[in-house]
């Protein structure tokens, strides 16, 4: 294809990669999640994993595509080349286990299945508790960053008579720190949930969301499809969009999903209506093709072709963003070549420096496994933004970047001086994306949150677990995961437009708008047919048998997805043939049968071989894989997913690799997620040219961290 067009970009998506022992196995959904990880963190510590009833793996591995083919457009303008873009869907999907997958890698603890929660150092973390009609989410979390927020839930809490004075006042900063050391109980934290509950039970969702917003508190309401579909923070922000979509022979107004950016100087296309079969058959008519001109010697082939500079080269980002999901979207950018300094505190530190696997299990700043895989290849200073000479750093990096990233509450950069007005006096072609949870407008706008709850308002959590349990919820922060594949996208886009035009954009970016993206089908199923669908468990409406079994060995699985093709070989597997002829329905019908004898057929042997066998037979079958047994897959394996790389202070760590691989010019990861402020001096001399004279001023004034 590119002898005929050198400038074409191609791009595929795969389950497992392009090659290595495992590429041609049979995949679904459920294998693809079973083989990237996220399945096994999520659902019951009781019952099997669990996947989102709306399918997830291959809308991971769509935004990887898009933001890779994004990134070949942007280097076909220098070199004039095309290439190919390969996606992996299991390395894509990869991301929503928020670095658990290295936690053997780099000798911490594995997290552990708790459905609404999480299981870290042997502690029961909740995320999900109950309301007077429903549940909600609340990060009832620790540490400089979140601890803040649990000591004014505790406030709340004891001015209504929930809990004493003496609960209230304890240290919710180092709470976390006290239970590790012993210092708390685990019978003193488990009073404490038992408070929290006792007091959310007797309130309505909309009444602590109300009383989130005003007292500045990490809930948020488990929300069903119908209350997404009808939440005023999107239909304030104009997010849904009405399209005539013909059918049949009249025509139909159906509600999408709609525009996940908003920008000041553009706006995203409307799109309309999706093309009937053959509709544009036409333009093909007298379709006049001009050969583009060869730029030079273009290897045919993705493979053996020669390397060229990294694609984003010569790109420079200012990132003020923390936790995870703006990590996530910097870390694709550094990964292709873009510089990125990041601004940090040492006074309020990085949550995600906060959180594990640890190092060794040893937690600290730096060695929270988040903090270096997040941000590989960054440069980071630390500056106190109280002080005016620490402003002086920050303007001067305002104009010196192409790009400024901010995930902070709508405003906060206002009111340290950085207001959108300032900054496009003082960089008029910088493009700036503010990524806040619900978007910088609306009646919710100053809702403050993390992924947990963006994935609980925009109806993940309702849609994960088992139909005769609560919500278990994809594993943690789930729409940090989502969310930086649009971002990045907005930010390439913005990026392509200046370049035509000169001009700078600032992006208004909701992560959960973008995340509702994700559940387009089920609500595009509400809005056309009138359904209301909760979590079904591993069940799914077009393949049977379909479900997570045991195999040999403590919490290990094997994700089965046998389409109507494959049963009958399937069948024969299980020594009854006589079942060969029962249809998709029949199957489905006869679940808990065919469960129980697969069941039989897996518990006493390993996850390896049972897949190896199935996806012979055509069966789509993965071990569902941990930390450990990701290390030991020989698909990863082959494609070199975990990388060693330096780390200050601890020699070397393991990180992740980049997720999408461009065949001529290729990502790569240079350095771990840096300490606090250690390249300070690289920043200020070397990108800004300061003299010594110059940054020793600012070190007097103690406004470097």
């Amino acid at each position: 294809l590119r002898a005929a067009n050198p400038r074409l970009i191609t791009a595929s998506i795969s389950p497992f990669g392009d090659d290595g022992p495992r590429a041609d196995w049979p995949a679904s959904d459920l294998t693809v999640w079973a083989a990237a990880g996220p399945l096994l963190l999520a659902g019951d510590a009781d019952r099997a994993p669990v996947r989102t009833t709306t399918p997830q793996s291959w809308q991971h591995a769509a935004g990887e595509a898009a933001d890779a083919a994004l990134v070949a457009l942007w280097e076909r303008q220098t070199s004039g080349r095309g290439q190919h873009v390969s996606v992996s869907a299991q390395l894509a999907g990869m991301q929503a286990t928020q670095c658990a997958i290295l936690a053997d890698a780099i000798g911490g603890t594995s997290s552990q299945r708790v459905a609404g929660g999480g299981n870290f150092g042997g502690l029961e973390f909740r995320i999900v508790w109950p309301a007077a009609d429903g549940h909600v989410t609340i990060a009832f979390l620790f540490g400089a960053s979140l601890g803040p927020f649990t000591a004014r839930l505790m406030e709340w809490i004891c001015e209504e008579g929930g809990c004493d004075e003496a609960i209230r006042d304890k240290d919710w900063v180092d709470y976390g720190m006290a239970l590790h050391n012993g210092t708390e109980t685990a019978e003193d934290y488990a009073n404490v949930r038992s408070l929290v509950e006792a007091f959310t039970s007797k309130k309505t969702k909309a009444e602590l969301l109300e009383g989130a917003v005003a007292r500045k508190l990490l809930i948020a309401p488990i929300y069903t499809i119908d209350d997404v579909a009808s939440s005023e923070q999107m239909r304030a922000r104009g997010f849904w969009e009405d399209v005539e979509v013909p059918q049949a022979e009249t025509g139909e107004t159906i509600r999408f999903p709609g525009r996940f950016a908003r920008a000041d100087r553009a706006e995203l296309p409307f799109l309309g209506p999706p093309p009937r079969l053959g509709e544009h058959q036409s333009l093909l008519d007298g379709l006049d093709v001009e050969r583009p001109e060869d730029p030079g010697e273009v290897a045919p082939t993705t493979s053996g072709s020669a390397i060229s500079a990294a694609p984003l080269d010569g790109l420079k980002v200012l990132d003020f963003c923390w936790a995870v999901a703006g990590p996530l979207m910097t870390r694709f950018l550094a990964d292709f070549g873009a510089t990125v300094v990041r601004v940090e505190s040492s006074a309020n530190i990085d949550v995600g420096r906060t959180v594990g696997p640890f190092i060794d299990d040893e937690p600290g700043p730096d060695n929270s496994a988040i903090y270096n895989n997040l941000n590989a290849g960054k440069h980071s200073i630390a500056l106190d933004l109280a002080k005016p000479e620490a402003i002086d750093v920050v303007e001067d990096l305002v104009r010196w970047a192409d790009v400024l990233t901010e995930s902070f509450a709508p405003g906060v950069l206002g009111r340290i001086g950085l207001d959108d007005e300032t900054l496009r006096q003082l960089n008029p072609e910088l493009v700036v994306i503010h990524s806040s949870i619900m978007g910088q407008t609306g009646p919710l706008a100053a809702f403050a949150g993390i992924g947990t709850m963006g994935a609980a308002i925009t109806g993940f959590y309702n849609l994960t677990g088992w139909p005769d349990r609560l919500p278990a919820g994809p594993f943690s922060a789930y729409s940090d995961y989502v969310a930086p594949r649009f971002a990045i996208a907005a930010i390439l886009a913005a990026l392509d437009r200046r370049r035509r035009d000169g001009d700078g954009l600032i992006l208004d970016f909701s992560q959960a708008e973008a995340a509702t993206h994700f559940l387009s089908p089920t609500l595009l199923d509400h809005f056309v047919n009138g359904t209301s669908p909760i979590r079904a468990g591993n069940d799914d409406r077009n393949l049977a048998p379909h479900g997570v079994f045991p195999t040999a060995g403590d919490d290990q699985w094997v994700a089965v997805a046998c389409p109507d093709r494959a049963w009958e070989r399937l069948a024969g597997w299980l020594e009854r043939p006589e079942l060969a002829d029962l249809d998709l329905g029949a199957r489905q019908a006869r679940g808990d049968e065919l469960h129980g004898l697969i069941t039989a057929r897996t518990s006493a042997r390993s996850g390896d071989e049972v897949a190896e066998e199935l996806a012979a037979l055509g069966v789509a079958a993965y071990p569902v894989l941990g930390s450990a047994a990701a290390l030991a897959d020989p698909q990863l394996r082959h494609v070199g997913h975990f990388i060693e790389v330096d780390h200050p202070g601890h020699d070397t760590t393991t990180v992740e690799g980049p997720r999408a691989r461009l065949s001529r010019t290729p990502g790569s990861v240079t350095w771990a997620g840096p300490p606090i402020s250690h390249h300070a001096y690289d920043v200020l001399e070397g990108l800004l040219g300061y003299d010594a004279d110059r940054i020793a001023e600012i070190a007097i004034a103690e406004a470097l961290e």
